[in-house]
């Protein structure tokens, strides 16, 4: 027996649920790619992007998910042998580290806990260590998707600029873009990476790069170019070398209705639609972590409050209790389908996401779902989350 018939609920952290205006923006015949309607759409996301990542620098579009980004900045900044710091947070920047590293980078991690943010004293003291100025690159995310961790970006950027370190400051914000505010320029960020998937509400297949004055400047003696990522090939006089070929048509069109209905919305509201919603699944999870009367089962894997990101939220499952039973019956009993615990918390969580096109019912409808599942399955948990993100709203969105 289950309850799942109609649409089902997508709370994982990437792909994330598409509008139906996005999806209909795909649903037509292929563009003539030679065509001045071609170049305008080009332009306009390329225009908007910058507007997105908050920069006077130049935007670039892949035919690439996050990880192709991760190559296109790396390949454009950095020559065999750079040494680059990654700021460890979680998953992803030990990630694209490792992607450094196999590009023949040097790579050192600053050492840092799956349970907090990225700490900008320890980011300064490193920098003010390194008086022969070896590190090249400062690798870092703004939310790390596998841990939950929300990294201030704006004060790592304070922390290298008070250290005096010429390094580029590289950024990943797949998980934030679209989300939460950010600044590139006016919080010191060099390189901005993202990928059309989460808060940009596109489907998979589209990777994002910005870059300064001053990335450009050092990508001129870069000695890891190729040819596909390369920034200079991009900005040739043939329209097509800014796709390194055939344009993504289809995922163009999809990007463009999704970033038109981001600014009919305002960012300021989205960024509060994201803020809200994130506090409630907040509310629900410290309920049912803090009720608890059979010893600690659930928790938030980020220990601090204010390390907490505003588009996912990764919860521990500790005991004999396995998440995977929780995934499997809020999945093939209810229709929802959650995010599973991935790297060091594989087989120990599960994760919620709240990101892109979400709103009150189906943040509301995922918690009320993971409840029964927990009631379900007997795992202990305190009476009443899903109540506490209900009163959270009610009181925070004004009639």
């Amino acid at each position: 027996m289950t309850v799942r018939a109609g649409r089902e609920f997508l709370a994982i952290p990437g792909p994330t649920n598409m509008p139906d205006e996005v999806l209909r923006a795909m649903h037509r015949p292929a563009l003539d790619i030679y065509s001045q309607q071609m170049v305008n759409l080009t332009d306009s996301l390329i225009s908007d992007l910058s507007k997105l990542f908050a920069t006077k620098g130049k935007s670039y579009i892949y035919i690439a998910n996050g990880h192709g980004a991760w190559e296109a900045v790396l390949s454009n900044v950095l020559s065999r042998g750079d040494k680059v710091l990654v700021l460890e947070s979680g998953r992803f920047a030990i990630g694209w580290g490792d992607a450094a590293r196999a590009m023949g980078a040097d790579v050192e991690v600053l050492k840092g806990d799956w349970r907090r943010a990225i700490r900008p004293d320890k980011v300064e003291a490193r920098l003010r260590a390194d008086k022969e100025h070896a590190i090249k690159a400062i690798l870092a995310v703004q939310v790390d998707t596998a841990s939950g961790a929300y990294n201030d970006i704006e004060a790592i950027g304070r922390a290298i600029k008070a250290s005096g370190h010429p390094a580029l400051f590289m950024v990943d914000t797949v998980a934030s873009l679209g989300c939460m505010p950010f600044e590139m320029d006016k919080w010191g960020i060099d390189v901005a990476m993202s990928g059309s998937q989460k808060g940009l509400m596109t489907p998979p297949g589209l990777g994002f790069v910005a870059a300064n004055h001053r990335a450009q400047a050092v990508h001129k003696k870069a000695g890891l170019r190729t040819p596909y990522w390369d920034w200079t090939e991009r900005e040739g006089v043939e329209h097509y070398r800014r796709y390194a070929g055939t344009a993504p048509i289809h995922l163009l069109f999809a990007l463009r209705q999704a970033i038109d209905m981001l600014f009919e919305e305002g960012l300021d509201n989205v960024f509060a639609r994201h803020r809200l919603l994130g506090e409630a699944v907040r509310r629900a999870v410290a309920v049912w972590a803090e009720g608890q009367v059979q010893g600690q089962v659930l928790g938030f894997n980020i220990a601090e409050p204010g390390e907490r990101s505003n588009t996912v939220t990764t919860v521990l499952m500790s005991g004999d209790h396995d998440p995977a039973r929780l995934h499997r019956y809020c999945k093939e009993k209810c229709g929802v389908v959650l995010g599973v615990g991935i790297g060091e918390l594989q087989g120990q969580a599960f994760r919620i996401a709240h990101m892109g096109h979400i709103n009150a019912p189906m943040i509301l409808g995922t918690l009320g779902v993971i409840e029964v599942g927990l009631n379900a399955l007997g795992i202990p948990h305190g009476k009443g989350g899903t109540e506490a993100a209900i009163t959270w709203l009610g009181e925070s969105v004004r009639a």
